[in-house]
């Protein structure tokens, strides 16, 4: 065969394989035009159809297209291919076709995005709406809840103020507390304010009549509220009750008095007390406990210094036993509880030898005094001692006292060698009676005198008695003699010396001086009348004044021949030279029981009185100054309140009677006095008179 033939033959082949290609292009453009102009209509279709359809079904139709256009490629790769293998180049129509292709692909691109946006959009509105309507929803239930609660409140409200007005209508009128009310427990409905105020008179009467018992161990004590100065304010617990149901609105009284008569209302009573007086009271109780914690002391005796070692003991908690003696007190209901005195053991502080050198120490000085200005300087014994030595003494032995020899020196010149220049004029004089018989007391006295004789206060000093006397004990010449003590009359060491106190504290008044601390006796004094008492207990209750005048003063002293003079020598202020005169009014009585002691030694039936007994006293003291017979000034000296002295009775043992009894009190209070004022007197020759036996005590305590 020819080569013609042969290239003839392969042009047949090569243009029938091109014609049948041609055919196959052509069908698949056609098929893809058809195609591609049904995914349009679909789109435009679908596009039209999605703010009907749900997100699930759009989600579906982009998956399909997707799915499409994949098959699309998958057969352009295939055609390319077969193009290639027959190496045939693209024709006119078919670059035309593919560019329409692509315009056709971009176009369904540009419209898949905006129908996804639009989708988008659409679902977000969708989701916008659903809220709104289920806001709306929510509003439109929440007016009918709000409107129906609007009404509820409207009928209550009618309803309470039907109710209020038909209750408040009935309670017109209705002076006495309302039902349910008590005041600290007492029931007072149905009173009147009248009715209830005497109701809680009565009861707060009883209370205050009865004593507080005190207790630690075998120790027994008592408090007694008028000496403590208890108070109820009755008044305003009463005003508090009656204004219940009536001090505020309609509303807030029928809500009060419901409140009241369901729940029930206690009214509380407000109660004070002089917690001062109260403590004061407590400490001197406790100075009387057995086991008693002891501070360590020292004190001067002639050329020795005396050192008492303290001891460890108990000491009332006083805040503790304060706060329980209120309760019993608050508590409207009178009970024969007996308070557990609450104690705490203490050590005493160690023995400071600096410190009481430096307290001790004295430069020897010479008594002297100057006319320009008249100025007097009293002598001034040295006083010295081993501080070294006393510090050994105390390391190498521990024991209750330490005697520490001192080093005096004595003074060249002393006040007495100055003469009566120095001192003058007398500018008071007070004077008591004392038993003379009584050897062991009118020893204490003399000695009491013989302490504070010549004792001289500078401007500006104060004097302390304690301090002047030091310790009472029988190296310092002191005696049993009778003192107060837990309510009784008993020996102590010591016992007297109380009424040079007051005697001084007398003179002191009515020569100008300052009292800087003063104390009244538990008892009321056979020597002076109540309110014009000062007790001393070494360690406890001091006397002392402040001499506030330009000049030095001086004390003289004595106890002779059954009476007590302490008077005090200056220089006379023209100024201040004043005449004295003192009334004591008498606030209330406390009356003494009769306790009844059963003795086996005495014959039955017999009675043998141990201890007569004394009313108590509640005073208000008063001083008038007066110069050039004009009244100068009148003031409240003291408040005074003196205990009940119980009388005691010891009788024959019966087979019939217990081992001991007390009997109620057997004395009527007396009626309360109007106070008597003194007549004024120069303060040279005032004297006190003493008072009537029935009233006062014949012998006096420390």
């Amino acid at each position: 065969m020819s080569k013609k033939s042969e290239y003839d033959n392969i042009y047949l082949v090569y243009k029938k394989g091109e014609d049948i290609m041609k055919e196959e292009l052509l069908e698949e453009a056609s098929m893809e035009t058809k195609e591609d102009e049904k995914n349009i209509d679909e789109n435009v279709s679908e596009n039209k159809s999605d703010n009907l359809n749900s997100d699930s079904k759009k989600e579906k139709n982009n998956k399909e297209n997707s799915k499409k256009e994949e098959n699309k490629t998958d057969k352009k790769k295939k055609r390319d291919k077969n193009r290639k293998k027959a190496n045939m180049p693209k024709d006119k129509e078919e670059v035309k076709k593919d560019n329409n292709k692509k315009e056709n692909s971009s176009k369904n691109k540009k419209e898949e995005n905006n129908s996804k946006d639009k989708a988008k959009k659409n679902k977000n509105e969708k989701k916008n709406n659903n809220k709104k309507d289920a806001k709306n929803k929510e509003n439109k239930g929440n007016k009918k809840k709000t409107k129906k609660i609007i009404i509820s409140l409207i009928i209550v409200a009618i309803i309470g103020l039907i109710f209020s007005t038909v209750f408040a209508l009935t309670n017109i009128g209705n002076e006495k507390i309302v039902s349910g009310v008590t005041i600290q427990g007492l029931e007072v409905s149905g009173l009147t304010k009248e009715e209830a105020k005497a109701k809680l008179e009565t009861a707060y009467s009883e209370k205050l009549g009865k004593n507080i018992e005190l207790k630690y161990q075998e120790f027994e004590s008592e408090l007694n509220p008028t000496l403590i100065e208890v108070n109820y304010d009755e008044e305003k617990a009463v005003d508090e009750a009656y204004s219940i149901g009536r001090k505020s609105n309609i509303f807030a009284n029928n809500y009060n008095i419901l409140f009241a008569l369901i729940g029930k209302k206690d009214v509380p009573v407000d109660m004070s007390m002089n917690e001062e007086t109260a403590k004061q009271t407590i400490n001197d109780i406790g100075t009387n406990l057995p086991g008693v914690m002891t501070q360590s002391s020292y004190s001067i005796e002639g050329s020795n210094l005396i050192i008492t070692r303290g001891k460890e003991g108990i000491l009332i908690k006083t805040d503790e036993l304060l706060a329980k003696v209120k309760e019993e007190l608050n508590n409207i209901n009178i009970t024969e509880n007996c308070i557990e005195i609450p104690v705490e053991t203490k050590k005493p502080d160690d023995i400071d030898i600096d410190k009481i050198h430096s307290e001790v120490y004295k430069e020897v000085q010479d008594a002297y005094y100057t006319k320009d200005p008249f100025t007097v300087y009293p002598e001034v014994e040295g006083v010295d001692f081993d501080v070294e030595k006393a510090k050994e003494m105390i390391a190498a032995e521990v024991k209750d006292e330490y005697v520490i020899e001192l080093i005096i020196t004595k003074p060249k010149v002393t006040i007495d060698q100055i003469g009566t220049e120095a001192f003058p004029d007398q500018l008071a004089t007070f004077t008591t009676r004392y038993d003379a018989s009584d050897t062991d007391r009118t020893t204490n006295l003399n000695l009491a005198c013989q302490k504070i004789n010549g004792k001289v206060i500078l401007p500006g000093a104060t004097f302390s008695y304690n301090e002047t006397l030091g310790q009472r004990s029988y190296s310092a010449g002191y005696r049993n003699a009778k003192v107060y003590e837990n309510g009784e009359v008993v020996d102590g060491i010591g016992g007297g010396i109380c009424q040079i106190s007051s005697t001084l504290y007398n003179s002191a008044l009515m020569s100008d001086m300052e009292i800087v601390e003063r104390r009244n006796h538990q008892f009321v004094t056979s020597y002076v009348g109540a309110g014009r008492d000062a007790t001393v207990v070494y360690g406890v209750t001091d006397f002392k004044f402040k001499n506030t005048r330009t000049y030095p003063v001086k004390i003289v002293a004595s106890a002779k021949s059954g009476i007590a003079t302490v008077s005090i020598y200056g220089i006379k202020e023209a100024d201040r030279e004043y005449t004295y005169s003192f009334s004591t009014k008498t606030i209330s009585t406390i009356p003494y029981t009769t306790k009844y002691v059963e003795d086996a030694s005495l014959a039955a039936g017999k009675e043998v009185v141990k201890q007569k007994g004394a009313n108590g006293l509640v005073t208000e003291t008063y001083m008038t100054k007066m110069l050039n017979g004009k009244v100068v000034s009148t003031k409240l000296l003291s408040k005074d309140t003196y205990s009940a002295m119980q009388r005691i009775i010891h009788r024959g043992v019966t087979a019939a009677t217990p081992s001991t009894t007390t009997a109620p009190t057997t004395t009527q209070p007396p009626q309360q006095q109007t106070p008597e004022v003194q007549t004024p007197q120069q303060p040279t020759t005032v004297e006190e008179q003493v008072p009537k036996e029935e009233n006062a005590q014949t012998t006096t305590g420390q």
